[in-house]
């Protein structure tokens, strides 16, 4: 293992060769510079793991000194050395950078103190090096981490794609209304959760999804295959830039899909109409509500349909341990949801 190098800089000669004898007893590599400028001139020449500078030193004094190390980028560990106890020339050391100091004495006990300082000073190296090398390497661990998600999740919005695509081959080979609407139900509901994976893989946050951004481009999708020239709909959008969590999104947008889907379906059975859908935050939770001006629901219709889309919304509201109820005083119809945020 190489000796640990040191520059000592001090312009008392006799300092030095007594400060080079002792410590490189103790296994240092001892280096000397007889000013400022001559410390600062073998500093950059030069690597080394550990400065010592006196204080009062003419010319350049040693708060000069580390000044001007600290500026040029050098962040080589300081131990500053003083014959003055006073304590205003150790803080402003500690403040241009120093690492430690050392108050300098007559006697051998002052090499036995800066031995002690300097392997404090280095030992606190490097545990700060290994801290900031643990955390390079988590931050790089993230990031491929977050790449690899990323990709996955590009993998799984293209794979959801030729799924929709499929089923919408399927729907044109089916000449039955009713397995056509089921199909075309099935459609929406898969191009709900691949607009989550697309916005994963295109933001660079693969932990959370703007539900602004999301909900904008679901009622869009929607808006073009729910509508049509014998039966017009306005899909009206209001919502504050939320970001849920990625699992809470999906259940989201499939409970959305499935309301906007209904009131789109049922709701002006003869003609069109508005339908809207509101997401604001309020203490800690999100509100979501999607409402029509249409024909309404009785407290205890039965489903028109297969009865499926009010059961996934109730499964995806329990699984966002929300609560769901639809508002049977309003005209149309009026589906609240509140959950928690995360």
């Amino acid at each position: 293992m190489a000796a640990i190098r040191i520059l000592y800089v001090d312009d008392d000669d006799g300092i030095r060769r007594l400060a080079s004898r002792a410590l490189t007893r103790l296994g240092y590599d001892m280096t000397g510079a007889g000013s400022g400028a001559e410390g600062l001139e073998r500093a950059g020449a030069e690597r080394f793991d550990l400065i010592a500078i006196d204080h009062y030193m003419p010319g350049m004094d040693g708060l000069a000194t580390l000044t001007a190390l600290r500026a040029r980028g050098d962040a080589t560990p300081v131990v500053y050395v003083t014959g003055s106890d006073e304590g205003r020339i150790a803080v402003a050391a500690l403040k241009a950078g120093a690492a430690d100091y050392v108050v300098k004495t007559v006697g051998a006990d002052f090499f036995d103190l800066l031995a002690a300082s300097f392997a404090t000073v280095l030992e606190r190296a490097a545990l700060e090096a290994g801290k900031a090398a643990a955390e390079a390497g988590l931050r790089a661990s993230n990031a491929r981490l977050e790449a690899l998600l990323g990709e996955v999740n590009h993998r799984v919005a293209n794979s959801l794609q030729v799924v929709s695509a499929m089923v919408r081959l399927q729907v044109s080979a089916l000449a039955d209304p009713q397995a056509r609407g089921a199909l075309e139900d099935t459609g929406r509901r898969i191009e709900a959760i691949a607009q989550v994976h697309r916005r994963l893989y295109s933001t660079g946050d693969v932990e959370s999804v703007d539900m602004h951004e999301y909900l904008r481009a679901l009622i869009d999708e929607l808006g073009e295959t729910l509508s049509s020239d014998v039966a017009p709909r306005r899909l009206r959008l209001v919502a504050e830039p939320i970001r849920l969590p990625t699992d809470r999104a999906v259940s989201l947008g499939v409970i959305v899909t499935e309301l906007v889907t209904n009131s789109c379906k049922y709701a002006y059975p003869t003609g069109g109409g508005e339908v809207r859908v509101r997401l604001a935050e309020a203490g800690g939770h999100f509100e979501l509500v999607v409402e029509d001006d249409g024909c309404g629901m009785a407290a205890d219709a039965a489903p028109r349909g297969t009865g499926l889309g009010q059961k996934l919304i109730r499964a995806m509201a329990q699984s966002l341990q929300a609560s769901f109820a639809y508002d049977q005083d309003h005209a149309g119809v009026r589906a609240t949801l509140r959950a928690a945020l995360a």
